[in-house]
């Protein structure tokens, strides 16, 4: 089995590659070849900006069985940078799929985009079940909806056998901070779990909806494993997660790391900030996912419990 992962210097991509080539098989089928792709290039990732006209049919040329679409402009920088969104967001997934359509009618791979929880926004219900129709309240969002549709119609037509997965917002993550709006759900845990201040842009009654990077990954195999057929038309999928408040993410870092941590987050409002996490959703039920064997986090403890075993060695700073 060939496999191309597209946004692989990402933390996701990284986290991917490495369960890849550990495992070496996905499912029952052993990994012959797996590519890298990334933006940036290096470190055996090859530079590539599918954003660019020609790109995506040179990268595809080896006609991968499983691609992993996981590149994306995060949403903060997405709505400061309008043009930047759509050329990344969705103008590369648009060329991606056109180069698999025209590389020949025996060609339908399994492409499994990352889409996310932003293709929802008000009017929300408390609880958001599968049936809710996508109401996208920011360009981030807006941009992963409109390549849902591309991808199913692609894949009604025979072109491609996609999935699209609508991912939690992932927490802890892992690294420096980035430009997500989001960015904020996993820096007051993990920078108190290393001795470092951090700042908290909104009030601790905000919920939102997470998953860990372990799950994350899960969620992407589980994808490109599945079988399809029983998805139907149907062919984007709700992740299960966890509805947490920040308050709620407090407390289970004082749980795992005590009071000093705590006092490392300091509240610092930001407008911008809070009104893009007030157009997000709170919570899922996210059965049809659960019922395909797409598994989560059941508390926030475990969240945070995972960071420290996966990027702490266990053992806390």
């Amino acid at each position: 089995m060939r496999i191309l992962i597209i946004g692989a210097a990402g933390m996701l991509g990284r986290k991917l590659s490495e369960r890849f080539g550990r495992d070496q098989v996905l499912g029952t089928r052993p990994i012959s070849d797996l590519t890298l792709a990334d933006v940036t290039g290096g470190d055996g990732i090859i530079a590539a900006d599918l954003s660019e006209p020609g790109v995506a049919g040179e990268l595809i040329a080896s006609r991968p069985d499983v691609i992993v679409d996981l590149a994306a402009v995060v949403s903060g920088e997405a709505e400061t940078d309008f043009e930047k969104g759509y050329r990344v967001n969705l103008d590369a997934s648009r060329y991606l799929l056109e180069a698999i359509r025209l590389a020949g009618s025996d060609y339908a791979p399994r492409l499994v985009f990352s889409s996310s929880i932003a293709v929802f926004g008000p009017p929300m219900p408390r609880v958001i079940a599968d049936d809710h129709p996508t109401t996208p309240a920011t360009s981030y969002g807006t941009q992963k909806a409109i390549v849902e549709l591309l991808l199913s119609d692609y894949t009604r037509r025979g072109f491609a056998d996609a999935v699209a997965i609508r991912l939690p917002t992932v927490c802890v993550r892992p690294g420096a901070p980035n430009l997500a709006a989001s960015g904020f759900f996993s820096n007051i845990i993990r920078e108190p779990l290393h001795g470092r201040p951090a700042v908290l842009p909104v009030a601790a009654e905000v919920r939102h909806w997470f998953a860990s990077p372990r799950a994350a990954v899960g969620f992407l195999i589980h994808a490109a494993a599945m079988d399809t057929s029983v998805l139907g038309r149907a062919r984007s999928l709700t992740m299960p997660g966890l509805s947490a408040t920040v308050g709620d993410e407090i407390e289970a870092l004082r749980r795992v790391a005590g009071d000093d941590a705590v006092a490392l987050i300091r509240a610092e409002p930001d407008e911008a900030i809070a009104r893009i996490v007030d157009g997000w959703p709170r919570g899922f039920d996210a059965r049809r996912a659960s019922e395909l064997g797409f598994v989560a986090e059941q508390d926030f403890d475990e969240i945070v419990r995972v960071y420290v075993e996966d990027e702490m060695g266990g053992v806390l700073g």
